[in-house]
């Protein structure tokens, strides 16, 4: 395969070549795709349903909630239908499509994770301007900021890695279309371009993690200052799950793009892919369950409306 033109599939990789493990990963992907759209739906559910949630967090949880929903059919559909039928191929339009959808809602993450600690901040260091300064328009405003500009990114990401020149295979050391493996089938003289484009995504990067890094200094600050014990933990309490899935998404994103591909094995860059690209997730609505008392009472109430609503079906059919 000279270049892109000659390209019509690309070969991913497999996690195993024994039947018996291909069954495995199909099921533990399975179980983990269900969890992860449950576990999101159940979050968008509670905090639309219930009333008390209506403020600029929950606000910002739900646009978290749906781009979780919106990554994990980007690769773990393809990784486990490629394991059932013992297969490894994806079409040239499907990496396209992967490359675009996964860019796109990593970096919104990103970005209303971002957005996420300004919310904070105002709350916990400006807790009287907070109605003003965060009002419903501002979330929307932001909110909106944060999607199209990230489409806009994502756009310029995938056109600029798909106008390189292929020379080594269609062989991705991957089990999705990751730009890192696809640069290493690249043409040494044709993928200066997306070098630059991936510089430039790591400032964006890097600027963020500072303003995130920045916050929680306020913030912190702020919090010693409060003068109850009480005080202090119902005000990081609120800041915990948050700083979990940033802490989460950052490192794991992190160790993947910054370690060097060259020499890493095709296991160690599989485990990473997944911890970076199917854990958080699977995970956000957990720690946000877990670590938020009004989200889980919110989803007990929604819980224990779905049981009584099945209880009177059956009294009713009966």
């Amino acid at each position: 395969m000279s270049n892109q033109t000659n390209i019509t599939e690309f070969l991913l990789l497999g996690f195993s070549d024994v039947r018996e493990l291909q069954i495995l990963h199909f099921l533990v992907f399975l179980v983990l795709y269900l969890a992860a759209l449950e576990g999101n739906l159940l979050i968008i559910t509670a905090i639309t349903l219930d009333h008390h949630l209506h403020s600029p967090m929950y606000f910002f949880l739900i646009n978290l909630s749906i781009l979780d929903l919106g990554t994990i059919p980007v690769t773990i559909p393809k990784t486990i239908a490629n394991s059932l039928m013992n297969t490894r191929s994806i079409s040239y339009l499907g990496c396209v499509a992967q490359v675009f959808f996964f860019v796109f809602f990593a970096a919104s993450d990103f970005a209303i994770l971002t957005v996420m600690v300004y919310d904070r901040y105002v709350a916990i260091c400006k807790p009287l301007h907070y109605e003003a300064i965060l009002n419903r328009r501002t979330c929307v405003q932001m909110a909106a900021s944060a999607w199209i500009s990230v489409i806009v990114y994502s756009s310029l990401h995938t056109r600029s890695t798909f106008a390189i020149s292929f020379c080594g295979g269609n062989e991705v050391n991957q089990f999705f279309c990751e730009i890192p493996q696809l640069l290493k089938l690249a043409c040494s003289d044709t993928y200066l371009g997306e070098v630059k484009v991936l510089i430039f995504g790591a400032c964006l990067a890097l600027s963020c993690f500072i303003f995130i890094i920045l916050s929680y200094i306020q913030i912190f600050q702020t919090v010693l200052r409060i003068p109850t014990e009480q005080g202090q933990h119902k005000a990081l309490s609120t800041c915990l799950p948050h700083l979990i899935v940033v802490s989460l998404f950052v490192f794991t994103g992190i160790f993947a793009y910054l370690k060097p591909t060259s020499s890493s094995p095709p296991g160690l860059d599989l485990m990473v892919a997944v911890l970076y690209s199917v854990l958080p997730p699977v995970m956000n609505p957990i720690i946000y369950s877990m670590r938020n008392k009004e989200i889980k009472t919110s989803l007990r109430k929604l819980t224990d409306c779905r049981l009584f609503s099945k209880n009177k079906m059956s009294i009713f059919l009966l």
